[in-house]
């Protein structure tokens, strides 16, 4: 197959993938009944009711206090289930790995806790968890520290089977112990990665938490769901602008992070 037909067969497929999305866009639109024109329409309506509703005044300003306070329950919730989450993922991703797993039935019992943990979303562990322990900050921190698992289990499971083997076998050929291999040539390896998948949930955290704030009534979440019921919107602009200015500071500091250890 020469140059020019292979340019062209990439174009077919290109044009087959935008018609192919866009019927299925249609579809979808007809099955829900959405008119995606209407809602198209709406939006200068939506946006004046925004600019004209969301606006922070100085009677909204007098509840930054307990705003902050609110938010900062809720950052350093995140934290702590990100932080006992890293070190539950650790092992089960030890355990789980072709690297350093131990026993086939170990590694498909971390990976089977994983999938179950990372594919169930932390809206529905929070309502699940809701049930036994009630509205209480121990909900939403066991909703966030379960969502955590699953997915830095996840992360450190590919990171450990990307590293480098030689390190590992030149360790055994010395007759190390397994934890000696671990931590001293898997984990040295890995850890830059490691601390960039712990860093990303601590945000995602931050933002899951706000939702997760709603059903257990604690953090930011309790606040914002609190103001929006009495309809004080402009007390709802305040906590919008200021869940987005810490995940922005946040986020900064992430990358900063980042960029010095990678």
């Amino acid at each position: 197959m020469n140059e020019k037909t292979m340019k062209a067969s990439r174009k077919w497929q290109t044009l087959f993938f935008v018609v192919l999305i866009f019927g299925m866009t249609l579809a979808s639109s007809a099955i829900t009944e959405f008119n995606i024109f209407h809602g198209l329409a709406t939006l200068p309506k939506a946006g004046a009711w925004i600019f004209s509703n969301l606006l922070i005044t100085q009677e909204s300003l007098e509840r930054l206090p307990t705003i902050l306070e609110k938010l900062l329950e809720t950052i350093l919730m995140s934290i702590a289930a990100t932080t006992t989450g890293t070190a539950v993922a650790f092992f089960l991703s030890l355990m789980g790995s072709k690297t350093t797993g131990t026993s086939k039935a170990l590694g498909v019992f971390a990976r089977f806790v994983a999938s179950v943990s990372r594919n169930i979303p932390v809206v529905a562990w929070a309502l699940i968890l809701l049930l036994s322990f009630g509205q209480n900050s121990m909900t939403g921190y066991l909703a966030l520290f379960v969502g955590s698992v699953g997915f830095l289990t996840r992360a450190f499971l590919e990171s450990i089977d990307e590293a480098s083997q030689s390190a590992v076998e030149a360790l055994r050929a010395t007759g190390a112990t397994y934890f000696q291999i671990v931590f001293k040539a898997v984990v040295p390896q890995c850890l830059p990665q490691m601390i960039s998948w712990i860093l990303f949930m601590i945000e995602t955290n931050i933002r899951s938490a706000t939702l997760v704030g709603i059903l257990t009534g604690t953090g930011i979440g309790y606040a914002f769901d609190l103001y929006y019921k009495t309809l004080n919107y402009n007390a709802v602009a305040l906590v919008t602008f200021s869940i987005i200015i810490a995940v922005i500071i946040i986020e900064l500091m992430s990358n900063y992070i980042r960029k010095v250890i990678i």
